[in-house]
């Protein structure tokens, strides 16, 4: 007489087979490390840069709240929900902001590369008089007599210690002459590109 139970204690092949599609947990965990990542990553950054990142706005809201907050227990909690909303994205909103973050870090070596140039090009005007006629040739409207008198005050700053007044002002001359050179080319630019003063030399 054939077995009644047979087969109900039996399971059907398919079940296995879902399983195994399934995530394994080292894998679901990375996963999670990496959105955690992701989200630090943005919170990192100043706040008007990521208003300008797309994504949800719940998601913006947790990060923006997060970079508010000072308490480091609070500060933890807040990260730990910024990780949990970076959960609910799908992949291509995940992409899109990996792309925007990997755009500003390649950015920010062409800000620092910019900056070193202006700065080394400074240095130059103070080393050397030939410096300033070369800038004249390049660019014409420079005002000759107040370049002059600041590569003088700047000069004289360095030799008796005084703040670097002048120095400043030439590093900032510099830049304003780029960002025009670079709109007259039809670049589009961005003054923060050049970083801000210029006296970390």
């Amino acid at each position: 007489m054939p077995n009644a139970n047979r087969g109900a204690v039996g399971f059907k092949s398919n079940e296995f087979e879902q399983e195994y599609d399934r995530p394994s947990k080292s894998q679901l965990k990375r996963e999670m490390e990496a959105l955690q990542k992701l989200g630090e990553a943005l919170v990192a950054e100043p706040r008007d840069r990521v208003k300008r990142v797309p994504m949800p706005e719940d998601v913006r809201e947790a990060i923006l709240e997060c970079q508010q907050i000072k308490d480091h227990e609070g500060r933890r909690r807040q990260m730990q929900y910024v990780g949990k909303k970076m959960r609910t994205l799908e992949e291509d909103e995940l992409a899109i902001i990996q792309k925007t973050i990997d755009s500003w870090r390649g950015a920010s070596k062409a800000e620092t590369a910019a900056m070193h140039a202006l700065e080394r090009r400074r240095e130059k005007l103070l080393a050397d008089d030939a410096a300033l006629t070369n800038l004249l040739n390049e660019h014409p409207e420079v005002d000759v007599q107040h370049m002059r008198t600041l590569i003088r005050n700047a000069r004289k700053e360095q030799a008796e210690n005084k703040p670097p007044k002048a120095y400043r002002e030439i590093f900032q001359i510099l830049k304003q002459l780029q960002i025009a050179a670079a709109k007259r080319r039809g670049e589009e630019i961005d003054e923060k590109d050049f970083g801000d003063d210029g006296d970390e030399t």
